[in-house]
């Protein structure tokens, strides 16, 4: 499928300077924006996701990472991907370390396992090859084919239902509850009401077309809440990583261990189908999906978290993914790879300006994730709903998502339930052989965790 790249001019002129240098390398008119929306989109996406810079070298700490260095791998790993995805597959899609990928890391293999970091970062440099491997001989992008038209649509409004609940958990709007999982949080507290405002100033500017509505919101919710001493202002501006802590500490030969492949594998496992099914819904959202269900360029839009979960090991810091945020990016005009290229470029300035990127409280982000899913359930009106066959296993992906916390294992119900429902109706050869491949994968996989 990389036949659906654009045209390019061929030649060297392509990467020098002049006025039409962005337009030659991302075709940016062609996708129908233009410059200055891909760089807010730009700007949007990573201020979404800028919680990374801090919260994973926090996570991989628990486990004995230097602070400092997983900061540095955290942003250099993140930027190396975001920019591959951008050059190579001139797709708005960011990535960075895996949250839930990084809690296996830290608290299931270091802690639980009680292995060492340094070979908890050889087993996921091997997953990181093997992503790479499977990547080369299209067996990911045939993946991606396998999913059925109606489990791909499906797939954007789970993430959009997910990523809102994301949004609405750290506005405080939803709570943790004993008997019931989830509640109404405190709406009296000050930080869930100027989250709520932020949502509704937010949702008003799109009404009215504005399409720096998303990133106006978070700035301003930001501002607001350091004004009102609900978060805290930034430590400082300049912050110098410890390079050498973590860069190139991890234990191949250690990972090698027999007892330790089973970590390769779940980091193999839940990376594939994770960001299959990000890259899947966030394709939908923008438009990218053609006719026959398919995504132009999708083993070169593989490639990138491949390459930096790689670089990642390397650098410290667990697997990379592509990162649901990417959708307010989308929802705010970006269709090209300047998107992902201008995350990359934040990410690096990150890398010293991390007091900053760091300070961006969650209830400033929560309105644009919140908004952004309701953007992003547009795509459920073109799923045939008259048809159980069809509906069941859509509704599956699309509810499992928010309630296992997990685009994996939304993705794993509708793949299990879809052939299934169709073999059982008397419909079993609208399903292809390796759609019934992946279903049985699953199902294994599922019963080999309860197993263990």
């Amino acid at each position: 499928m990389d036949s659906g790249v654009p045209p390019s001019s061929g030649n060297a002129e392509v990467f020098g300077p002049g006025p039409d240098f962005l337009e030659r390398l991302f075709h940016i008119r062609a996708a129908g924006s233009t410059p200055r929306i891909e760089v807010e989109a730009g700007i949007t996406t990573f201020l979404t996701m800028a919680y990374i810079i801090v919260v994973n070298p926090s996570v991989l700490h628990s486990a004995g990472v230097p602070f400092s260095g997983a900061l540095f791998a955290t942003c250099i790993a993140a930027a190396l991907g975001s920019m591959v995805m951008g050059l190579l597959a001139n797709y708005p899609f960011a990535l960075a370390p895996g949250m839930g990928l990084n809690a296996y890391f830290a608290y299931a293999v270091v802690q639980g396992m009680g292995l060492h970091w340094t070979v908890a970062l050889g087993a996921v440099f091997l997953s990181g090859v093997a992503f790479v491997l499977l990547t080369l001989g299209r067996i990911r992008a045939l993946v991606v084919d396998a999913i059925p038209r109606s489990l791909k649509t499906a797939t954007a409004a789970g993430i959009g239902l997910f990523i809102a609940f994301i949004g609405l958990r750290n506005a405080g709007v939803v709570a943790s509850s004993p008997a019931t999982f989830v509640t109404l949080g405190n709406l009296a507290h000050p930080g869930t009401l100027l989250s709520i405002g932020g949502l509704i100033v937010t949702a008003a500017l799109l009404a009215r077309g504005n399409r720096s509505a998303i990133i106006l919101g978070i700035v301003g919710v930001t501002v607001l809440a350091m004004g009102l001493r609900l978060s805290p202002l930034p430590t400082g501006i300049v912050s110098a990583p410890d390079v050498l802590s973590t860069v190139g500490k991890l234990d191949i030969r250690g990972a090698i261990h027999l007892g330790v492949l089973e970590v390769v594998f779940v980091f193999l496992f839940v990376d594939l189908f994770d960001t299959v099914g990000s890259t899947v819904g966030l394709a939908e959202q923008a438009g990218f999906v053609d006719a026959e269900g398919r995504i132009p360029r999708i083993n070169r839009a593989l490639m990138a978290d491949s390459v930096a979960t790689v670089a990642g090991s390397l650098l410290g810091t667990s697997t990379v993914v592509t990162y649901i945020e990417s959708a307010a990016g989308i929802s705010e005009g970006g269709r090209t790879g300047l998107v992902a290229v201008v995350v990359a470029l934040l990410f690096l300035l990150a890398t010293f300006f991390s007091p900053i990127a760091g300070a961006i409280p969650a209830i400033a982000t929560a309105p644009a994730l919140v908004v952004v899913g309701a953007l992003m359930m547009r795509s459920v009106r073109t799923i045939a709903w008259d048809d159980m066959t069809e509906a069941v296993p859509a509704f599956l992906t699309m509810i499992g998502m928010p309630l296992t916390f997990s685009v994996a294992n939304g993705l794993a119900l509708g793949f299990i339930s879809f052939p299934l429902v169709k073999l059982l109706a008397g419909r079993g050869r609208e399903v292809s052989w390796l759609t019934y491949l992946l279903a049985a994968i699953f199902l294994l996989r599922y019963v080999w965790l309860g197993a263990a």
